[in-house]
């Protein structure tokens, strides 16, 4: 599949801003499975400082800085890129019981061990929005009784996330901890990939948190609209026979060629599309557009105007 995709962030503040810093991950990952043919990242109002570098996870990180006054800020990010399938379901063959894996990362570094599974132990441990808990492994364990291949039971917690929890905008924010999501059985795609992560940690296994866009489709008869999409978030598995695979508890499905990645880490802090800091403003007003769309498709159209939202102040 080769797609088209538009991500647009747009603040507008009442006041002028001084001094903006800003960091971006907007550019999809060249991987494997994923080729990138062209990429380009638009700033308005041109910034004074701006470059590129990998982070610390080997995703493309764009740092700018703007450093005299402005009302707005608007970073256009357009790609396309081709994405083949990974196999799917088919990813489960050879899976090792969840326990072995488990063992396998506990066991003290000799200084010999594969490079994937070295990688693998950044993944282990607590971050700012992924903490293990007790009630994590609880909920974790009716997916993972003794001898279940590591493969099977992380797709059985899928199904789970899916199936009891509601998917529902209003009833998180970016801050909410994952104790308040379990309870309330509501949030988006970030908290369900960060319950699932907070859950395979908290009993001994790896998983990252992945960020990127999934392909939706329109009502039928319906045009593509710009804009009416959004960017999405899963969760990812290390398992030693296939390195690592990822899961969408969003959408209760193994992630394969409709899902495009933009980069992974710990958790969301570590891939924030856009974050920074600015000096002055006053309360900033935030509009995202996402679309994505088949490049073959015909370009999509503009959606109606709509009424601006309060955005999350920039930290």
């Amino acid at each position: 599949m080769r797609y088209t995709v538009l991500h647009e962030t747009l603040y507008t503040y009442p006041d002028s801003v001084v001094v903006s810093h800003q960091l971006l991950h907007v550019s999809p990952r060249p991987l494997a499975w994923q080729t990138m043919h062209r990429h380009q990242t638009t700033i308005e109002p041109e910034p004074g400082e701006r470059s590129e570098r990998l982070d610390y996870f080997g995703n493309t990180l764009t740092q700018f800085a703007l450093v005299s006054r402005h009302e707005f800020l608007n970073v256009r990010a357009v790609s396309e890129v081709s994405v083949a399938s990974r196999g799917g379901e088919a990813q489960a063959v050879g899976s090792q019981p969840w326990e072995a894996v488990r063992d396998l990362l506990r066991m003290p570094a000799t200084g010999v061990e594969p490079v994937t599974l070295i990688d693998a132990t950044d993944y282990l441990y607590q971050s700012p929005h992924a903490a293990p808990s007790r009630a994590l492994a609880e909920y974790a364990m009716p997916s993972f009784p003794p001898g279940r291949p590591v493969h099977e039971a992380a797709r059985d917690l899928t199904r789970r996330i899916k199936a009891e929890f509601e998917f529902d905008p209003a009833a998180t924010t970016v801050s909410t901890p994952l104790e308040a999501v379990l309870k309330g059985r509501r949030g988006v795609c970030q908290d369900f990939a960060h319950l699932m992560i907070g859950a395979l940690r908290s009993i001994g296994l790896a998983a990252r948190y992945v960020s990127g866009y999934i392909l939706t489709h329109p009502p039928p008869g319906k045009p593509r609209m710009i804009g009416a999409d959004a960017s999405h978030a899963w969760a990812s598995v290390f398992c030693p026979q296939r390195g690592w695979v990822d899961f969408d508890p969003t959408n209760d499905c193994v992630v394969d060629e409709a899902h495009i990645t933009v980069a992974w880490g710990r958790d969301f802090s570590d891939v924030t599309p856009m974050r920074g800091v600015i000096l002055g403003g006053g309360e900033q007003t935030l509009e995202v557009k996402v679309t994505v769309a088949p490049a073959n498709e015909p370009p999509p159209i503009e959606p109606p105007p709509k009424a601006k939202g309060k955005g999350t102040p920039a930290t």
